[in-house]
């Protein structure tokens, strides 16, 4: 009798859960191959992006090193370099001697468009904006006097 009763009741527990883990892995792997999917798909989309703008950057260079033979041929040299590094040049504007190249990678999700401008660097007064002015002490602080300059002899 104790021994019916014992088998039966372990049949009952062991019954209920039957194939539950079967449950619980098919979703954890559902779970893990959507965020694997996802994973690649940024990663995808991240080397379609520096493709586009290390091709943007080689072509706007191009067509700024030669402005000087016209915007259709610097932006005929800039659209060349373009194809070399598998991208498409969008746009193509010489103002001067700075070049401004718009180019597109990859297709469908996945396209990516980059804009680059390349020209001659100008004065370091330009190319810098000008500091703020110091700001005042606090209350009760004296500004520190500036070092003293040697006079130097002519």
């Amino acid at each position: 009798m104790t021994r019916g009763f014992f088998t039966r009741r372990w049949a009952v527990i062991r019954g209920g859960d039957r194939g539950s883990a079967t449950v619980w892995s098919l979703g954890a792997i559902t779970v893990l191959c959507v965020v694997f999917g996802v994973v690649l798909a940024l990663g995808q989309a991240v080397v379609v992006r520096h493709r586009a703008a290390g091709g943007a950057d080689l072509a706007a260079l191009a067509a700024a090193d030669h402005w000087a033979d016209g915007t259709a041929a610097a932006c005929t040299r800039a659209d060349r370099i373009a194809r070399a590094q598998g991208i498409r040049l969008v746009r193509c504007v010489i103002v001067g001697e700075v070049s401004d190249v718009t180019a597109a990678s990859g297709r469908g999700p996945f396209a990516a468009e980059v804009r680059a401008r390349a020209g001659p660097a100008g004065p370091p007064d330009q190319a810098l904006p000008r500091p703020f002015p110091p700001a005042p002490p606090p209350p009760g602080l004296a500004r520190p006097s500036p070092p003293a300059r040697l006079a130097t002899a002519p």
